[in-house]
């Protein structure tokens, strides 16, 4: 995905659960993918069911044993739940206050007093790129939510229109700017610098979030004509609120999560020392648990309390925000068992067999690489681990700026075309209320404008460079 979280790369590590020849574990994933489109398009299944039952099929056409398989997907599922459930849970519990306080009508009324009509594309895009920038990919979203589906609704847009430019500028960061964990580790491997890195991804971001957000929009917004879900839209608070927060307090809220981890990533990069004393402060409250956690509870004083909330009041918003994630949590966490399941399977492992003998440049190389491992497994992280080693060696006698164009590269072809066995593409589905195919001509298609667009800037940038 769009990765989850540092701590499913333990999980991504695990050994393969069968030893299938790669034509036998080649039918097996298309044999798996096949099965859940076919129960979810066609017996209209639920998403959980179809992707837990897809992904026993999968073990089973690759030859593994059921208990490997059901370990595989357990675990997955468990890793997946534990990166992002507890960030879910806490976006929708500041969502919630965001909501009932008046918090998020106060932010929504200032961005449609502000820009309207052809300039609001433009401002999600880049109020998601600012708040993206440290952020992991999860988080972002939950924090967007609420100002996304409220301006669609209270604006009378396409959610299209006003959720692909927020998407495209959540994934464009998280896939090519550090301090992202997949740039980060792609970085390391390839020995590149971190200051090159960083100049040359915001200048391939730019123009990519540009045409993958805004111009896409129009596009996507034809082909899928919805309106924000009901269940999912932060309702209005009700009429006996003699107050709400402030526009700058409901914004400060907002960005502390972002602040904080913006904080521990320049920590890091300045001081490079996790024994000192300041960055073992920061690696805490800059992780995203943390940082979620500490904007509900800000949240509970400048929103809840702003808008006159008692004790009980707070209570009832924090337990009522639960109940609708229950179904994305199940749907995603199965979305993250499947994708353990391939990469247990060997799959990763595959491309890079396929590979081995590729005579093509490096930066295109890179990128190939990447493309087909997250084609086939469905984790951005793992795709960007696994082609940064592989093309490792061609970096060694690089220039600096190709190096990190190299970087670049593999961050880009870790995005290419988001599917079904990619937990990201349940969370976007589900927020957004589409089906699966209206997920796939919008988001898939918007990752797979922004994993090509952008590879086409950087060997531009290789020729300039």
């Amino acid at each position: 995905m769009t990765s989850l979280s540092v701590e499913m790369l333990a999980a991504d590590a695990a050994e393969p659960i069968t030893s299938a020849g790669n034509a036998q574990l080649g039918i097996a994933v298309l044999a798996g993918i096949a099965v859940i489109v076919l129960l979810i398009t066609k017996l209209k299944m639920h998403a959980f069911l179809a992707l837990t039952i897809g992904s026993l099929a999968l073990g089973s056409f690759a030859g593994a044993a059921p208990a490997d398989t059901i370990a595989s997907f357990t675990a997955g599922l468990g890793s997946t739940v534990a990166g992002v459930g507890v960030l879910i849970a806490l976006g929708a519990i500041l969502g919630k206050l965001l909501a009932d306080s008046g918090g998020a009508d106060q932010v929504v009324d200032t961005i449609l007093a502000k820009a309207s009509g052809r300039a609001m594309p433009w401002a999600m895009v880049l109020i998601a790129s600012i708040i993206g920038l440290p952020l992991f990919f999860e988080v972002g979203i939950v924090l967007m939510i609420p100002v996304v589906l409220l301006v669609a609704k209270r604006g009378n847009y396409s959610l299209m229109r006003i959720g692909i430019p927020a998407l495209a500028g959540l994934s464009v960061m998280h896939g090519l700017i550090p301090p992202h964990p997949g740039p980060l580790v792609a970085i390391d491997a390839l020995d590149a610098n971190l200051g090159v890195t960083l100049a040359l991804g915001v200048l391939v971001a730019i123009p990519t979030v540009i045409i993958a957000g805004p111009v896409f929009s129009r596009y996507a917004a034809r082909w899928v004509d919805i309106k924000p879900p009901e269940n999912m839209i932060p309702q209005r608070p009700s009429e006996d609120l003699d107050r709400r927060p402030s526009f700058g307090a409901t914004l400060a809220t907002i960005l502390l999560p972002v602040v904080l981890m913006l904080l521990n990533a320049l920590v890091e990069i300045v001081v490079d020392n996790p024994e000192n004393g300041l960055q073992k402060v920061t690696i805490v409250i800059g992780s995203p648990l943390i940082a979620l956690l500490a904007a509900v509870l800000v949240g509970m004083f400048t929103l809840g309390r702003a808008a006159g909330f008692t004790k009980d009041r707070l209570a009832g918003t924090v337990e009522k925000s639960l109940a609708p994630i229950a179904g994305i949590l199940l749907i995603v966490g199965a979305g993250g068992g499947f994708k353990q399941t391939l990469i247990d399977a060997g799959v990763g492992q595959m491309i890079l067999d396929f590979s081995e003998n590729w005579s093509i440049p490096a930066l295109l190389l890179g990128w190939l690489i990447a493309v087909a491992i997250r084609l086939a497994t469905g984790s951005a992280t793992v795709a960007t681990i696994s082609a940064a080693g592989l093309v490792a060696p061609l970096a060694a006698d690089m220039s600096t700026s190709h190096a990190a164009l190299l970087v670049l590269a593999v961050g880009a072809g870790s995005l290419f075309f988001s599917h079904v066995n990619d937990a990201g593409f349940w969370l976007v589905k589900e927020y957004f209320g589409m089906n699966v195919g209206q997920t796939v001509k919008t988001w898939s298609v918007m990752e797979t404008i922004i994993s090509v667009v952008a590879m086409a800037f950087i060997l531009l940038l290789s020729l300039l460079l």
